[in-house]
């Protein structure tokens, strides 16, 4: 038995499976417009059903006029935000007071940094730091004020107003439903800023051009996130979780649409770039980095900003199980076959290599071959072949050369008889051919075959 063959790549590849339906969450975006959930009514108790998209034909969206999945829509009835509303919704069978449409009621329907909807009286007020009113607020233009301050949380509430503060019991007042926060911010109307007596906080970690991270599993959001990256943004991101084997990094959200706007992921100790998207190369599948630190860096040009990238990172370590139980198969077999050390190893590195994890089906332990026989006299027979050609070409050469030619003055002709023509031999790798070599007229190159 040959040590961590493909049964232990496809262990591996399990692995990483199950590692990636840890990072699945309900929504990555402020307004959940990339929310893939499976809720199909508007709230999970009591709530109404939803209708399927491709039955919506009286409505604007439906499988008819989206028919590629625009929007996450298709032959189902899941909550979706094809429109960039606030937050998921459907559409409903009930047309009392000419409602056809609600919201969904998704409980976890929050990006990461979002804290969740709570009630502020004023007195106290729910976050105490500094404050702003703005008719052009934005979450992360409510966000930039207070880390501009060095506040940690950031508080949107009627549309307009932002507040800042590090109170961690900004819970005492007591959390509200998600949807009494969905009034929309004055400059986006696509995000929602709280409500009346309502505050939504975010944490100011959010859309920051840089940090350093070191907890076992965080999200990084793009610079300015939700709201479009600015330009001429250069950002660096450091993850280091001491003790971890891999870090894996996958995109939820990805949105750049220039091929000059890079993002990157680097080893950290060796600065290699392990892989770059931009705008024409997309992430495609989770990213694997064999260390305890990685890199991400952002470069923005001037031109075409767009929402940017949320990315979860997650530190795989020794001792976890399926890592232990491979670690451990391998050296059982590698007991078993000593004379196997080495390909075990460059296998195992093989696993870790800084690229991203695939599954491999093709087993590395089939024996090799000796050369067959017959190819040996093959072989042999062809290097005979080669051996006589040679040989019958220095013969005639000195045939040729020999006085019976005539020699071919100026004014005769470059004509011979067919009886006095030389042969030449070319040798093939698959015949040796004959044929009669026609000689140049003498208004060309004489042939090296002819006399002076």
């Amino acid at each position: 038995m040959e040590p961590f063959t493909s049964v232990g790549f496809t262990l591996l590849g399990f692995l990483i499976a199950a590692s990636s339906a840890q990072f699945e969450t309900e929504c990555y975006t402020a307004n959940g417009e990339d929310y893939r959930g499976q809720q199909n009514q508007t709230c999970l108790q009591g709530g109404k059903p939803c209708l399927y998209w491709n039955e919506t034909f009286q409505h604007p969206y439906n499988t008819v006029k989206y028919p590629n999945g625009e929007g996450g829509l298709g032959r189902h009835n899941y909550c979706r935000n094809p429109d960039g509303d606030v937050r998921p919704w459907c559409y409903i069978a009930d047309h009392d007071d000419g409602v056809y449409w609600k919201y969904c009621d998704i409980p976890t329907c929050q990006m990461p940094g979002n804290l969740g909807c709570f009630r502020d009286s004023g007195d106290p007020p729910t976050l105490s730091g500094s404050s702003e009113t703005s008719n052009k607020l934005t979450i992360q233009s409510c966000i930039s004020f207070c880390r501009s301050r060095r506040y940690k949380l950031a508080g949107m509430e009627s549309g307009y107003a932002c507040f800042c503060g590090n109170d961690p019991d900004y819970r005492r007042q007591g959390e509200a439903v998600s949807t009494e926060c969905n009034h929309v911010c004055f400059g986006d109307h696509t995000q929602p800023c709280g409500g009346d007596g309502r505050l939504i906080i975010f944490s100011t970690l959010v859309g920051a051009c840089g940090g350093n991270y070191t907890a076992p599993t965080a999200v990084i959001y793009s610079p300015d996130f939700p709201d479009n990256y600015g330009s001429n943004r250069v950002c660096y991101w450091t993850i280091q979780v001491p003790g971890s084997s891999f870090l894996l990094f996958n995109f939820t959200f990805f949105d750049i649409r220039d091929a000059t706007d890079i993002v990157e992921l680097l080893d950290g100790y060796t600065n290699q770039v392990i892989s770059r998207f931009d705008g024409r190369n997309h992430p495609q599948g989770l990213v694997n980095i064999s260390a305890d630190f990685a890199i991400l860096y952002f470069y923005s040009d001037r031109n075409n900003q767009a929402q940017g990238f949320a990315v979860v990172y997650k530190a795989l370590r020794k001792q976890d199980p399926s890592v232990v139980y491979l670690e451990e198969k391998n050296n059982q077999t590698e007991a078993e076959s000593p004379s196997n050390t080495e390909k075990a190893n460059l296998t195992l590195n093989a696993a870790r290599s800084p690229q991203i994890f695939y599954v491999i089906t093709s087993s590395p332990s089939k024996p090799t071959h000796n050369m067959p026989v017959w190819t040996i006299y093959a072989l042999a027979a062809l290097l005979t072949l080669t051996v006589i050609a040679m040989v019958a070409k220095v013969l005639l050469h000195l045939t040729v050369k020999s006085p019976r030619i005539p020699t071919i003055s100026g004014s005769e002709s470059c004509n011979q008889n067919a009886s006095t023509e030389p042969w030449i031999i070319f040798y093939r790798p698959s015949t040796i051919s004959f044929f009669k070599k026609k000689l140049k007229n003498r208004h060309g190159d004489l042939s090296p075959l002819v006399s002076h």
